[in-house]
């Protein structure tokens, strides 16, 4: 059997679900007012000043802080079931279900959080190893719960959660620097292009 790895945002779908998530929760004017507030974080993690994992929980902090656990995943659903369809690159799903079709494991490693993405993924049967938020007492912390799985941290993630060498062949798609290190564990790796 092949294992196939997925990079989410870029790769999947064609515009980073952070953002998009985050409009379609938040609104139009909430959000356009609060990307004002978080724009010079965004400068700094561009020029390399602030690492990802701090730049992903201020922009989180900032729109989410205090959410409705189950309000939030509500909104998950509900952005999977209406946004994310009509976002997915029509050749990575060409590319998902060509896969499927040949028995493959497929999964999606990626550095957002994983609550937008599971129902999308577990209605299309693929396991999602991504990065986690904290919770307590119903409510979002603001915070991370795992480490920002980019990088790095992805292939630690994966090498912790899968077995590789139950698998034949490995092959990887991603679109960033920060699919690297997953791109290592495979034996094909595909930059911003599918193979079927």
């Amino acid at each position: 059997m092949k294992l196939i790895l997925f990079d989410f945002d870029g790769t999947i779908t064609n515009r980073d679900t952070l953002f998009a998530f985050t409009r379609f929760t938040t609104g139009n004017f909430r959000y356009i007012v609060g990307l004002s507030i978080v724009f010079p974080i965004l400068v700094l993690h561009k020029i390399g000043l602030i690492n990802s994992h701090l730049t992903k929980e201020f922009f989180l902090k900032h729109f989410f802080r205090n959410f409705d656990q189950k309000q939030f995943e509500i909104k998950c659903h509900e952005f999977c079931e209406h946004i994310l369809p009509n976002i997915i690159r029509k050749d990575a799903y060409q590319a998902i279900k060509a896969h499927k079709q040949a028995g493959d494991k497929l999964v999606i490693v990626s550095a957002s959080p994983e609550n937008w993405i599971l129902p999308w993924a577990n209605r299309e049967g693929i396991q999602v190893i991504s990065t986690k938020l904290a919770f307590s007492n119903g409510k979002y912390t603001g915070k991370l719960g795992s480490l920002n799985c980019n990088g790095l941290e992805k292939a630690n993630r994966i090498k912790q959660e899968l077995r590789l060498n139950e698998y034949a062949h490995i092959i990887a798609y991603g679109d960033s620097p920060g699919d690297w290190e997953m791109f290592r564990l495979a034996h094909e790796h595909y930059f911003k292009i599918f193979t079927l």
